[in-house]
């Protein structure tokens, strides 16, 4: 120790992890809606409870009605500040109920994919139901689709999605 250091230096198990110097630490969640027994909001508590309970940072969380077609997609994220979260972002998940590939075109889903990929921030899917095949999961280049169609499998989705990014 130098005689101007008034306290040793760290020891190398007392570092912060390399990945938390400089790296967002919190994923985005866009949820919607899994029926009318899971709103957007429940499945948003349910993922961040599985987050949470792996010790990560709380999420940013937008609910947003990703059930719905034909409306303005680009607005909509655009009216919630989306690509200003998403950079501030470790990773972004997707939770809709439903995916399927005749659904995509000019959905938000699509639109969050493709703004995800475009920004280099890894995207992730929660669905309760998974009907898109390889192909159209790897257009959307979605790294990881889980299946979850209760509260307790949202944690545990949450818990895995902690883990993953």
């Amino acid at each position: 120790m130098s005689p101007r250091s008034r306290h040793p230096p760290a020891a190398p198990s007392a570092r912060l992890p390399k990945r938390a110097v400089g790296i967002p630490q919190r994923l985005l969640l866009a949820c919607g809606s899994f029926g009318p027994r899971l709103s957007a909001t429940a499945v948003a508590s349910a993922l961040g409870r599985g987050i949470h309970d792996a010790d990560r940072p709380e999420p940013d969380i937008c609910i947003l009605p990703l059930a719905e077609t034909g409306s303005d997609a680009r607005q909509l994220l655009d009216d919630v500040g989306f690509d200003v979260r998403m950079r501030q972002a470790r990773a972004v998940v997707i939770a809709a109920e439903r995916l399927q590939e005749r659904t995509l075109a000019g959905s938000l889903t699509f639109e969050i994919a493709t703004r995800a990929r475009q920004g280099g921030i890894p995207a992730y899917a929660v669905t309760g139901e998974n009907a898109l095949d390889a192909f159209d999961a790897r257009i959307l280049d979605l790294q990881l689709i889980l299946q979850a169609r209760s509260r307790g499998a949202l944690v545990a989705a949450g818990r895995k999605l902690a883990k993953l990014s």
